[in-house]
């Protein structure tokens, strides 16, 4: 911390918050009687001279039969809860299989590392994924027995031709599925059906394996397991493992004094470009650094920044740092992760492929460029430093961002607050119609299977499947129609399709890849793309083909491209009026467009804005809305309830001077001209804050505002999923009404710009330039939505039902 702080005066000192978190001594106990003898043997000598309490109570768990999630920190041994029953399983009997899925082909790599190592006789440990060469694959199907892989292996070159893997499935005991709190959303759904098309596949080759899932710290891990395989799991969460002490550090970046924002906002300097400086001090000090970052172009961005401060120092230190993220060829991963385990590179700059990636030992520092979406990733990044059980230095840098600006200043936000539950939901139609149809062309699907993919509502999808010539419905079943298999049809991650490959146009070479459903936001014509270092410029997008063609250039901005979005409601679930508001939970249409990009200097300043032609895109999802009404908005504000002075000027101050939580009844005090600013600044606040409740980040969902929409008839501001039949987030959105616009009213009215900035209203994507943006007139409106709710929210249970998650959310 004294490096990393060194220079600073004590007067600009970024640090907002330090916590000194205690060590914690380990809790042992002896072998399991049950434990094979050579793998007891063999684990000894890997170091493992006596397990962790949690290790043994799970690996109980699972070698009896019983469904098991091991919810412990990182570092806390997980991998040997499954390896010695697994090991123990495939000993005693020669014709046993195992299956082991990751989220990622890294950490699937480093599993299979170490279950070689520890050189079990009999076992056959092989991987089988995208990486596995063609010659190899046979062998694997033929003679492998415990096979490591991916859900995405799984979809499409697994149960695709289960026939040809028909000696796995016959003697399959055990299914380890790890790191599975990363599996929430839509890719989450769709991991939960196709693990139950994995069951009902296993079932007829005769087989009921045991499930056993590890995961970092989360929420009610049983019911969460359990919604996952569609099976009771028990859950162990009592962490016996040893753990150094661990500092805490909260960065909040200077503003920068030269140059300013969109519309003359205050801009802060870059969390990459803070990280970058702190990840090359820790690298002088000779600490192991990662350096998590949000995105693929910020993960580069940070890793060029160290190696210039670097590079001043000792061109050979310079060396010692590069950039990690997905989209690397793999032999390019490869490489990495060895220099990694090595110790050839100091500091790694990385997305979150690393979150859930190799099992790097010893290293001393973790930085985090903004929040990573959830606590338990928080948490999981953060355990990466001291894995060894060393003390280890913690740094959270914000981005210029509402959610993550208000959790540098609560950090209660952070440190004492529960980790979340994930959100998944298998019932979305349009994950379970192809995720149905898939399964129909495994096996034909019956009547009596229906209540394992969601009873009711898998009739109704399969009858739409009918209609559509999908299926054919027979007395014994429903049957797939064609000889192509739709497994090849369906991307489990919800990207929307192929690939976008990004191609050299001069050589031809590929550089990497993009998900089809954000090529509009990072390959348009004009994006700066990054690649190992080097600088592309993207020329052409051809969205029909699958290919963005750049050239070699080295610009002296970025981009990030503008979106303008427009919503029709297409039918309402849920309603609840407080007096003139009302807030709804339904589905919606949305209708996107990305419309331009703005190009930016490294400090924050804009150069100019460049205007695109590209298409428009359409998406089905949830959303959640409320509308006020006209005699709300232009009623007279209860004086110490907006914070908001006669000038029109949000009053930081006066939080101490508004009611009980913040609420109080009354109206905005708005004239119309304010309204659409007022609106639309309270949809980019409450944009940022929403992952503070829901497990999302703020690229997962979106929002439209208007002083008038067309199928409401008043003011109303909706946030919606992104993705298509939705994700969940909206839906926490209407549970957790209350503290989620009471955190966004605080994280608008803590900030200490005095129009709007990054930091509180304004946002990245929005396709209007910002404009137009009233910083207090969004505090009026949301004083003004929380004071109805306040007043009129007992007759529906809404203030009861959430008097605790509210009181916490205050007191943050």
């Amino acid at each position: 911390m004294r490096r990393v702080t060194a220079g600073i005066p004590a007067s600009a000192n970024p640090v907002t918050h330090v916590a000194e978190q205690p060590a914690r001594e380990a809790g042992f106990t002896d072998w399991p009687s049950w434990a094979d003898p050579d793998v007891v043997a063999a684990l000894r000598k890997s170091g493992v001279e006596t397990p962790w309490t949690h290790q043994v109570e799970a690996a109980s768990q699972a070698y009896a039969g019983q469904h098991v999630v091991i919810s412990t920190g990182t570092a806390s041994g997980k991998s040997l809860a499954y390896q010695l029953p697994v090991l123990s399983g495939l000993s005693e009997d020669e014709r046993a299989c195992a299956l082991y899925l990751a989220p990622t082909k890294a950490l699937s790599a480093d599993q299979l590392r170490s279950v070689s190592s520890l050189d079990i006789p009999g076992v056959r440990a092989a991987a089988y994924d995208g990486d596995t060469p063609m010659a190899e694959r046979d062998w694997v199907r033929a003679h492998a027995r415990w096979v490591f892989t991916n859900p995405d292996m799984l979809h499409r070159g697994i149960l695709a031709s289960h026939a040809r893997w028909a000696r796995l499935f016959r003697k399959l005991e055990y299914v380890i599925v790890d790191e599975c709190h990363g599996y929430r959303g839509v890719f989450g759904s769709h991991v939960a059906l196709l693990l139950r098309r994995l069951q009902r596949v296993a079932q007829r080759y005769g087989s009921s394996p045991t499930f056993v899932l590890a995961s970092a710290t989360t929420s009610a891990p049983a019911e969460f397991a359990g919604r996952l395989i569609g099976q009771k799991c028990v859950a162990v969460t009592e962490d016996a493992s040893p753990r150094g002490a661990r500092t805490v550090a909260l960065w909040e970046p200077p503003l920068l004094e030269d140059f300013s924002g969109e519309n003359g906002a205050p801009v802060r300097r870059s969390a990459g470009a803070e990280a970058g400086r702190i990840l090359a001090e820790l690298v002088i000090e000779g600490a192991r650094t990662l350096a998590f970052v949000r995105s693929r172009r910020g993960a580069e961005l940070t890793s060029l920044g160290a190696k210039r401060i670097l590079s001043e120092v000792d061109t050979k230190l310079a060396e010692q740092v590069a950039a990690y993220r997905a989209g690397f060829l793999p032999e390019e991963r490869r490489k990495l992760e060895r220099a990694l385990l090595s110790g050839e590179l100091l500091g790694v700059a990385t997305t979150n492929a690393l979150e859930l990636g190799v099992d790097i030992a010893g290293l001393d520092a973790v930085v985090l460029a903004g929040y990573p979406g959830t606590l338990a990733s928080f948490w999981q990044q953060a355990g990466r430093a001291g894995r060894s059980g060393d003390e280890a230095l913690v740094v959270f840098v914000a981005r210029d961002d509402p959610l993550d600006t208000y959790l540098v200043h609560h950090p209660a936000a952070i440190l004492d607050r529960p980790v979340e539950t994930a959100v998944l939901d298998p019932a979305n139609p349009y994950v379970l119609a192809p995720q149905l149809a898939c399964a129909a062309a495994e096996l034909p699907l019956t009547s009596a299977e229906l209540p394992t993919f969601g009873g009711e509502a898998a009739r109704q999808v399969l009858d739409s499947l009918v209609a559509q010539g999908i299926l054919r419905r027979r007395a014994s079943g429903w049957y797939w129609t064609s000889r192509d298999r739709p497994q090849y049809e369906v991307d489990i991650r919800g990207s929307g399709g192929e690939q976008i490959a990004v191609v050299e146009a001069e050589t031809s070479r590929l550089l990497g890849t993009v998900d089809p459903g954000s090529a509009c936001v990072t390959v348009y014509p004009g994006a700066v793309y990054l690649h190992q270092g080097s600088s592309y410029v993207v020329d052409e997008l051809d969205l029909e083909s699958g290919i963005a063609l750049v050239h070699t250039e080295d610009p002296e901005w970025t981009t990030s491209a503008r979106e303008v979005s427009d919503i029709a409601v297409l039918s309402t679930q849920e309603r609840v009026d407080y007096g003139g508001v009302s807030v709804f939970l339904g589905e919606v249409a949305v209708t996107s467009q990305v419309v331009g990009y703005l190009r930016r200097r490294p400090s924050g300043e804009i150069l100019d804005q460049v205007a695109l032609d590209l298409p428009e895109q359409k998406l089905e999802t949830r959303a959640v809305w409320y509308t006020v009404s006209e005699e709300l908005l232009a009623g007279a504000p209860a004086a110490a309830a907006t914070g908001v002075d006669e000038g029109g000027r949000a009053d930081v101050g006066g939080r101490a001077d508004v009611g009980e939580g913040g609420r109080a009844p009354g109206g905005a005090g708005l004239v119309p001209a304010r309204i659409p600013g007022a609106l639309h600044a309270a949809e980019h606040a409450a944009i940022g804050l929403l992952p503070l409740f829901a497990t999302c980040d703020r690229w997962d969902i979106g929002g439209v505002s208007t002083a008038l929409h067309a199928d409401t008839g008043e003011a109303t501001v909706f946030v919606h999923d992104g993705h298509p039949g939705g994700a969940g987030f909206a839906d926490r959105g209407f549970a957790a009404l209350v503290p989620w616009l009471a955190a966004t009213r605080e994280a608008i009215v803590s900030c200490e710009c005095p129009a709007g900035c990054p930091s509180c209203v304004q946002s990245p994507k929005c396709g209007n330039g910002n404009e137009p943006l009233d910083k207090a007139g969004a505090v009026a409106v949301l004083d003004t939505v929380l004071g109805a709710v306040r007043l009129h929210g007992g007759r529906h249970g809404h203030v009861v039902d959430q008097a605790a998650t509210e009181a916490a959310a205050t007191s943050c």
